[in-house]
């Protein structure tokens, strides 16, 4: 008898395979001599659509809202239900004795495993693999470790609760929204709130107004000061500025005060999902999307690093005694900085990172203990890889220490203070990064009561500045500290407000558009609250902790449902569709709309009943002008197509273009001569076997 493994993905299927030597190679699964082994493709099954219970409802009506079933159904995903119909015939085997989910260990990809099961009727025992990293080590101890399924039923239940939330109030908000307006407007539990923070950032961007100060800079004896007042380091009259600086030249500094400080920095806690995303953002500029794609390939490709997405940033006790391995295998890429680690045998100086309370699902991410070949890495793959690497070294350093000196100056009964820092002990600083304090002490010895003549000075003039729009990393934290999304979930949402054009993203900064600002106006303050969602966000967390009732969420979120809906159709807000041009439809005379296509902009009908589009920038060929080596553009005029280069006017015609034979009339070409007996004479022939035979080498 046999055990079925479900992965979520083909990549991960042949990891296991290969591990458990599984090499009988099939379509949509690979054998051995204990195990089949097959796969999802993410998610196989979804939850029905409105239409999906009633046909009616292809129809976008607001008499029909809210649509909320009474039991929610499942359908297999069309597209890919050839896998799903292999995973159902593996099922039916009667040589299988088990089902192993071996989907992503988190919510999702229970949630992935879960629907297929139910959808097979599935009625045999099922276990759960449940590894943090995709190492050999990992998945062999893995299986030998298999938990009961039972043991994550309440994970499921969240993962459920919140497929089904998403769906009650998404879809019926949207449709609201879409149909009372006639605009696509996107809304959700999770994004409409995201938006409002954007949003709530470009007010006050708005609503500022620059204000002129002066600042007083003073060279006294070997220290730079500046002026203060109980802590006021601006002066916001110039002529006061003015004054104070004519009183305190070719004047002496009295030190008054002297206030040294020894402190220390413990070392940084490695990294979870959203901190990581956080600092790729600004480090390198990286989206929240980008970095979990980089980490999810060093994961699974590579198995260089521990399971992405988790939101802990700490380590289990019985950890320790794997430090030294991991060590070892970063140690080819970063043996400077390894050496002293692998030296004490793994050591970690910063033991606050071991604690089982503060781990749930998964731990922090870390480097395996995988062998790192540092040239396998592409550059945007090394930095990610980088930045945990050194993030887990300084858990083997010691403290930053350091000493901050604190002097006051009395200038004709002015205050002015210098203040610097300097390094004791670089500590973990010498893995994670330079530090700006300095590493050596004035020349000159400093005491209570020294006098200093006052070498130079100068009034500073500024403006306060605004606020700056969040970037990535900024909203990041803030979706973070209110509960929304979970680290897993955050950079989709971002994604899906840029997808929606609801906000835009420039320079690394994000804003809201036309479009998105008038949508906040549109939804109830409840939806757009982000204590709401993440009060949503703790139900589920209870929920997958047994701590939750899945019918008291659902019913709640039902209510929640019919009396956002109820408030869009009272709402006597208005809406512009801010993408409206002045063009009419040629087939029913509605206005036209510009929206962003794959290729450039496209003008679409704006009455939803008509499917009229056109392109309205010419489309670009891969025909390059004569004159200056550019993209020329394709037009279909009354003689026509043509070519027009709008760099230097030049225009051709397409009949103009030599045709070039494609690969599959290369092959057809070649067939053709196979097959005759003369193919050896036939230069053509040769001509091409010889391509083929260069493309091949």
């Amino acid at each position: 008898m046999k055990s079925l493994v479900l992965a979520e993905k083909p990549s991960v299927a042949r990891e296991i395979a290969r591990v458990l030597g599984c090499n009988h190679k099939q379509k949509s699964y690979l054998e051995g001599q204990h195990y089949v082994i097959t796969w999802a493709l993410g998610h196989l099954i979804e939850l029905k659509m409105p239409e999906d219970y009633d046909k009616a409802y292809q129809t976008w009506r607001m008499e029909d809202l809210p649509i909320l079933p009474k039991q929610m159904g499942l359908k297999v995903i069309a597209k890919t239900r050839s896998q799903f119909r292999a995973i159902e015939q593996l099922a039916k085997r009667k040589d299988i004795k088990e089902l192993i989910i071996a989907t992503d260990a988190g919510r999702e990809g229970e949630l992935v495993a879960r629907w297929i099961i139910e959808k097979i009727h599935w009625k045999k025992p099922i276990q759960r693999l449940w590894i943090s990293s995709q190492t050999d080590g990992a998945i062999r101890t893995g299986f030998k470790q298999l938990k009961p399924s039972q043991n994550y039923d309440k994970l499921y239940a969240s993962a459920v609760c919140r497929a089904e939330a998403d769906w009650m109030i998404g879809l019926n908000v949207t449709r609201a929204l879409t149909t009372k307006y006639n605009d696509p407007l996107s809304a959700g539990r999770v994004q409409t709130p995201t938006l409002a923070m954007i949003l709530e950032q470009e007010q006050h961007i708005q609503q500022f107004k620059p204000k002129e100060y002066w600042q007083i800079q003073a060279t006294i004896g070997p220290l730079k000061a500046q002026w203060e007042n109980q802590g006021e380091k601006r002066l916001f009259n110039e002529e006061k500025a003015q004054k104070l600086l004519a009183l305190i030249k070719d004047q002496k500094g009295r030190i008054t005060s002297i206030i040294k400080k020894e402190k220390h920095d413990t070392q940084p806690l490695p990294y979870d999902l959203t901190e990581l995303q956080q600092d790729a953002n600004k480090r390198f500029g990286f989206s929240a999307k980008r970095t979990l794609n980089l980490l999810q390939t060093l994961y699974e490709r590579y198995k260089l690093v521990t399971y992405p997405r988790t939101d802990s940033r700490y380590l289990t006790q019985d950890m320790k005694t794997t430090m030294l391995d991991r060590l070892k295998g970063i140690a080819s890429a970063y043996k400077t900085e390894a050496a002293p680690a692998i030296k004490t045998k793994g050591k970690v100086l910063a033991n606050k990172v071991f604690n089982d309370s503060k781990v749930t699902d998964h731990h922090a991410i870390i480097p395996t203990e995988e062998t790192l070949f540092i040239n396998d890495l592409a550059g945007d793959e090394r930095k990610i890889y980088d930045l945990i690497v050194r993030r887990f070294l300084a858990l083997f350093y010691p403290a930053y220490r350091y000493e901050t000196v604190q002097t006051t100056f009395d200038i004709e009964g002015e205050t002015f203070v210098s203040r610097d820092t300097f390094v004791i002990d670089l500590g973990f600083k010498k893995v994670t990064g330079k530090t700006s304090d300095s590493a050596k002490q004035p020349a000159v010895t400093l005491s209570k009561g020294s006098v200093f003549p006052v070498k130079g000075a100068q009034v500073e003039k500024k403006l306060t500045e605004p606020p700056q729009r969040l970037s990535e990393a900024d909203l990041l934290a803030r979706m973070e500290k209110y509960g929304l999304g979970t680290p897993a979930t955050r950079a989709d949402i971002i994604e899906k407000l840029l997808q929606s054009q609801s906000i835009d993203r420039q320079n690394g900064r994000l804003f809201p558009t036309p479009k998105g600002k008038q949508l906040i106006d549109l939804v109830n303050n409840d939806l757009k609250s982000p204590e709401l969602t993440a009060q949503w966000e703790k139900q589920l967390e209870d929920i997958a902790r047994g701590h939750g009732n899945p019918e008291t969420f659902k019913k709640n979120i039902r209510k929640k449902a019919e009396f956002l809906v109820s408030e869009i159709k009272q709402s006597d807000q208005s809406y512009k569709a801010h993408n409206i041009t002045g063009s009419k439809c040629p087939e029913c005379g509605s206005f036209l709309k510009e929206i962003k296509g794959k290729d450039g902009k496209i003008l679409v009908c704006s009455n939803h009943e008509c499917h009229y589009r056109r392109r309205k920038d010419p489309k670009l060929s891969q025909r390059r002008c004569p004159q200056c080596h550019k993209r020329m553009e394709i037009h279909n005029g009354k003689a026509g197509l043509y070519f027009q280069c709008k760099h230097c006017n030049l225009v051709e015609k397409a009949e103009n273009k030599k045709k070039k034979m494609s690969k599959r009339e290369e092959r057809q070409l070649l067939n053709k001569y196979s097959q005759k007996e003369e193919v050896f004479n036939n230069p053509l022939a040769d001509a091409l076997k010889s391509a083929f035979k260069e493309q091949k080498d």
